[in-house]
């Protein structure tokens, strides 16, 4: 099994500036690639998909609640429909500048509380699926989640996950967190390697929790991305 590495980026906006993207795109497989509702604008998206190009990176779009305040990280009441029509609407818009590129959609990963109410509410997670079937195209999820059950059941690919710069809470459930902090860089790898190798998770009082995973996430925003995202492509050498 080849393991590869993504990264949540092109969430900079404006003149303001969020993560290293171009450090971190010789060391990733695959962006996830902010859609506008949470962070990022027309003239970064394509910035970011012409930079994935250059580096040979597949692009994925990372749709989001619309918080742009508050980064997609807060929790918002929206039907099935709204969900789907929302999701539409953002990696159509990826999908131009794809498309302007010579590239093509490589998958779909909800952003923030996006992704964590899909885990938990079947409405929200047939909602990413409603919009998921349009494109044709795998969904970036959670194992032990409606991540993995739904997307499933609906016959969309999906592709198992798992975080080297979060922490899990007892039973293999994701913190998240408004801002990601430095974390250290061999721990997570080793964390990694676990996962991998022994298919489990470590939680943050040192039990273990099942897990697959076929993809790792980086977040560009985590302030020593670069450090962790080089300890964990060594790390995972064995598997690509």
């Amino acid at each position: 099994m080849t393991v590869t590495i993504n990264c949540d980026m092109g969430e900079s906006f404006g003149l303001y500036r969020l993560g290293d993207d171009a450090g971190m795109m010789p060391l990733i497989d695959t962006a996830n690639v902010a859609c506008g509702f949470h962070a990022s604008d027309p003239d970064h998206m394509r910035q970011t998909v012409r930079r994935a190009k250059e580096n040979g990176v597949k692009v994925g779009a990372h749709p989001s609640l619309p918080d742009l305040q508050g980064f997609g990280r807060r929790e918002m009441k929206m039907r099935r429909d709204e969900i789907a029509n929302s999701v539409i609407y953002q990696v159509g818009a990826l999908v131009g500048f794809l498309k302007a590129e010579g590239m093509s959609l490589n998958h779909i990963k909800p952003h923030g509380s996006l992704y964590g109410m899909a885990g938990r509410s079947e409405d929200v997670a047939h909602g990413i699926c409603d919009a998921a079937e349009v494109f044709g195209v795998p969904l970036f999820g959670m194992t032990g989640t409606l991540h993995e059950t739904i997307y499933q059941q609906r016959g969309i690919a999906f592709v198992p996950e798992f975080y080297a710069d979060l922490e899990y809470a007892p039973g293999g459930v994701l913190i998240v967190t408004r801002e990601h902090p430095a974390m250290d860089p061999d721990l997570m790898a080793e964390r990694c390697v676990r996962a991998l190798s022994e298919k489990h998770g470590t939680a943050t009082d040192g039990s273990l929790f099942p897990l697959a995973c076929e993809t790792i996430c980086v977040h560009s925003d985590t302030p020593n991305a670069i450090a962790i995202a080089t300890a964990v492509r060594n790390a995972i050498a064995p598997w690509n």
